[in-house]
């Protein structure tokens, strides 16, 4: 059996790398440097490693004509938002496009980009079948199996993740959960429909979502109450049935994104999801919120807005990972940069080039060496900066009066007040 996995990033490679141990595989990607970058064994997402990457029996491929020997293709393409926070389909109906100039009759196309619930069928399958002169069910065939990949965690790996899998015949569903069991240890689930499996995908960000958002509110409403979130949390925390959330930015190409699927599909059908939009709102707005504290406890200590300079330590969406997707770190910088002060950012996991690239934001990937703070805003809690930076540290680099911003609870809230330390958190 010949496999095909369209779209070689976070979600592809690691999927394509274990399937090649079992199977013939090719990876395919529309970007010529990504695979240039795969063939020397460099993968910059790091989540496989140079060895694995050497040892694994993957093809690399730009050419959409490897694609016609396929009996299984599965597409991983990103299915980000516009500016209107409308789902952009045009990533996954272009990889629907070359996937049908290019289809096998008898072939099944497997999709795992997050959709909202209807996508595969009603939009997918009439560009394959357009594209490829074939008839559906009876030429080629279509699942769906959503993605769960977590970047940058080595424990939950495609292999441990318990895999949805959803199919348009049985046949079809049997094959899927037959190709998935081979490599995943953790349970395959045999979803009752594709639409079903769509949508188990999409709430299951829009669950974390909400819950964040309600962390957030909790927050906003104690810091009026001059009341410490985190330590009401832990206090709740001792109930068994307590959920364990915590307020912070959300981005990335999932949580922040995701809900948007389900709300606009909800729009569509005339049905207005308050719930979901309201948690959406609330959590897009945390970075101007977390840049008008900064701001306010700078005034506090008679420090310059207009000319003041503020370190951020962190733009990547999550801790120790490259990836700058939907970061919202940015909003707390362009906030800031809006008032007049002067913003510098320090990540050691993000690449510069593409941080200017995406945000127009130059940032370092080291400490710079002329450093004299206003204020410290760590923004990510990279293992990095848990070794690196200790209150003593932060306070060095600040002048007088050093105010520090954890957004993620990093540090010990009584050591930074007891080394006088204007600290605050969510």
């Amino acid at each position: 059996m010949k496999i095909s996995v369209i779209g070689l990033g976070y979600v592809g490679l690691p999927l394509a790398v274990s399937l090649s141990n079992h199977y013939e595989v090719t990876g395919f990607d529309i970007n010529k440097k990504r695979i240039s970058e795969l063939l020397s064994g460099i993968d910059n997402t790091n989540e496989i490693s140079e060895k694995k990457l050497k040892l694994s029996n993957l093809t690399y491929t730009d050419n959409p004509k490897d694609l016609k020997t396929s009996d299984i293709i599965i597409v991983t393409v990103p299915t980000p938002i516009d500016e209107h926070k409308n789902p952009n389909l045009k990533p996954v109906e272009s990889a629907s496009k070359t996937v049908g100039s290019n289809l096998k009759k008898g072939a099944i196309v497997v999709y795992e980009s997050t959709v909202y619930p209807g996508v595969t069928e009603d939009i997918c399958v009439p560009i394959l079948e357009e594209t490829s002169g074939l008839k559906w069910k009876e030429d080629f065939f279509v699942g769906y199996s959503p993605e769960r990949i977590n970047p940058g965690d080595k424990v939950h790996t495609v292999e441990n993740i318990a895999k949805v899998v959803s199919g348009d015949t049985e046949k079809t569903l049997n094959t899927l959960a037959e190709l998935y069991g081979s490599i995943i240890k953790a349970e395959i689930f045999k979803a009752s429909s594709i639409k079903v499996a769509e949508a188990a995908k999409v709430i299951e960000n829009t669950q974390r979502d909400v819950n964040i958002a309600l962390m957030n509110e909790l927050s906003l409403i104690f810091n009026k109450m001059d009341i410490d979130t985190y330590d009401v949390l832990e206090a709740a925390g001792t109930k068994w049935n307590f959920l364990k959330f915590f307020p912070g930015l959300v981005g990335g190409h999932c949580i922040g994104v995701d809900p948007y699927y389900l709300t606009f599909k909800a729009e569509h059908l005339g049905y207005l999801p308050e719930v979901i939009l309201s948690g959406r709102r609330i959590n897009d707005n945390m970075g101007n919120y977390i840049a008008q504290n900064t701001i306010k406890l700078m005034i506090k200590n008679n420090k310059n807005i207009n000319g003041g300079k503020v370190l951020i330590l962190g733009i990547t969406f999550k801790e120790d990972v490259p990836d700058i997707r939907n970061t919202r770190v940015v909003d707390i910088y362009n906030e800031l940069i809006d008032y007049g002060i002067n913003v510098d950012v320090v990540d050691p996991h993000a690449s510069i080039s593409e941080v200017k690239n995406e945000y127009g934001i130059n940032i370092y990937n080291n400490l710079p060496k002329e450093i004299d703070y206003d204020a410290v805003i760590v923004a990510i809690k990279h293992s990095d900066f848990v070794t690196d930076y200790t209150l003593e540290k932060i306070t060095k680099l600040q002048k007088k009066n050093p105010i520090l911003i954890d957004i993620k609870a990093l540090f010990n809230k009584q050591e930074a007040l007891n080394l006088n330390i204007h600290y605050w958190r969510l």
